[in-house]
């Protein structure tokens, strides 16, 4: 019994996922609020009543999407909480491994970069919520630097929020940039975070 019940929370989990694949791809040349549930279990091959064993709507689909995107995106941020900001070397390295994610994750990254500011509201609080959240992760990070001396945690976060911005804003920068343009557009990512480093180290002086 325990036996079919694996098979079938197995082929459950199967569908579920080819699901997201599909829509991720149909979302490649659309928004999510064009996006029918029709056109997706189209493209899996099930009923559309399938559709709903899995996800209340299109806008939850989209929920399990950003999970799905962002959580690929953790890596490059957890890598960042190690960083050392001001170095070049980190600075150039974090950019490689911006532009290192587009290329492994390139529907993921046109999915939140189409959606941060798009017409579904639980899909763009949902991004938005977990940009904070890695927002807080590099604050908290930002705090045990000894440059953060005197920083409250107010100017943390903002300064936190920058580099987030920044990581989101390069990888869809990137991810329509063509060969010839890529050690441009990769030099221009990493002046930026040169300037909000000096900006950085010199916040205490006119704050």
């Amino acid at each position: 019994m325990s036996h079919t019940l694996g098979i079938r929370q197995a082929q459950k989990q199967k569908t579920r996922q080819a699901l997201l694949d599909a829509a991720l791809q149909l979302l490649e040349e659309q928004s999510l609020s064009s996006l029918g549930l029709r056109e997706v279990t189209r493209a899996v091959g099930v009923a559309p009543t399938a559709f709903y064993r899995h996800f209340d709507s299109t806008a939850d689909l989209g929920v399990a999407l950003v999970d799905e995107a962002l959580g690929s995106l953790h890596t490059v941020v957890s890598e960042l909480l190690t960083a050392t900001w001001d170095s070049d070397e980190r600075i150039a390295r974090t950019v490689e491994l911006i532009a290192a994610h587009v290329r492994a994750h390139p529907a993921h990254v046109r999915f939140i970069a189409r959606e941060r500011h798009g017409g579904v509201q639980r899909v763009s609080e949902a991004i938005g919520a977990q940009l904070g959240q890695f927002a807080e992760e590099v604050a908290a990070a930002l705090s045990h630097d000894p440059e953060s001396a005197g920083w409250t945690r107010e100017d943390l976060l903002m300064l936190a929020g920058l580099y987030v911005d920044h990581m989101v804003m390069t990888a869809s920068v990137f991810l329509t940039t063509p060969p010839e343009d890529f050690a441009r557009a990769a030099g221009l990512a990493e002046r930026q975070l040169r300037l909000v480093s000096l900006g950085r180290r010199h916040w205490l002086d006119v704050s």
